[in-house]
């Protein structure tokens, strides 16, 4: 079963919120209706950027890389592009 590293941006607190899940569309749901604790403050999110792999370890790797400050940047970049239509 394929593995989602996702990144969703908060259009109230320009926030990137970035996670893994095996269903992008039920966890962006989710983080829209308050179920996680961190994002629930910062309604609504939108999905801008996502990777697939084949297994969670491989995902988490990239979770975290996603996480450091080139990933922020290269994340930054992926929103712009997004907002842009140059995705």
């Amino acid at each position: 079963m394929p593995v989602f590293v996702y990144a969703i941006y908060s259009t109230t607190s320009d926030q990137i919120y970035v996670g893994i899940t095996d269903n992008v569309s039920r966890r962006l749901n989710e983080h829209n209706r308050g179920k996680s604790k961190f994002t629930q403050s910062f309604i609504p999110w939108i999905l801008f950027y996502n990777e697939e792999y084949q297994s969670y370890s491989e995902a988490r790797t990239r979770e975290k890389k996603l996480k450091n400050a080139s990933g922020k940047l290269f994340l930054r970049q992926k929103l712009t592009d997004f907002n842009s239509g140059n995705t």
